[in-house]
């Protein structure tokens, strides 16, 4: 009896550390190889660990990167936010004013490309208009799985790290209309993206 009590003590001592440490047993990591990580710093929230798949959406990844490392994201928002869909920011300054990149090759199987990285809680997928090629700098995490979004948007990453973090943001949100749209004054910053390289 003492060694299943014993046994049951350092699976939950384990399972603690690991929630500690950020590790989300409801996400479900692909197995894909990360070529990059993302630290997105929100203020007043935290930080959020993406890594991201260069192999499977270079084109997507590269521009990300480039984007973050030109300080692109710095002080820009999450204007659309959905409880139990996604948070999307990347494209509008605190003060509401929009801000534009160039746009890129929408990197998904209904564009023509093979991308399999599947639209489960946590990714990060690239956000875009009706135009397939109209994807540039907004970018959003899926709160919960929804797989209907597959083959249609570029996914490319996911959280490893301050999956609670998206949680407080989807959380917090009081959309004023029923596409997520969030008031000026009460959309979450974001301070910052740090880029690393896997080498």
């Amino acid at each position: 009896m003492k060694r299943i009590v014993s046994i049951a003590v350092v699976i939950t001592i384990l399972a603690l550390s690991l929630v500690s440490c950020g590790y989300d047993p409801r996400i479900e990591y692909q197995g894909f190889e990360a070529t990059h990580y993302a630290t997105i710093v929100v203020k007043n929230y935290g930080t959020i660990k993406v890594e991201l798949y260069g192999n499977e959406a270079p084109i997507t990844v590269e521009n990300f990167v480039k984007l973050s490392n030109e300080g692109f994201y710095d002080g820009l928002t999450f204007h659309r936010i959905i409880e139990g869909f996604m948070a999307q920011g990347g494209g509008f300054n605190e003060d509401g004013s929009h801000k534009q990149a160039n746009n890129i090759k929408g990197e998904f199987l209904a564009n023509g490309v093979m991308n399999t990285i599947s639209h489960q809680r946590g990714v990060i997928s690239m956000a875009r208009a009706d135009d397939y090629d109209s994807g540039s700098s907004q970018f959003f995490i899926m709160h919960e799985t929804n797989t209907n979004l597959n083959y249609l948007y570029a996914a490319f990453g996911c959280v490893v790290d301050g999956m609670n973090v998206v949680d407080a943001i989807c959380e917090k949100a009081q959309p004023y209309d029923g596409n997520g749209g969030i008031y000026t004054s009460e959309r979450p910053v974001i301070e910052t993206i740090i880029i690393e390289e896997v080498k």
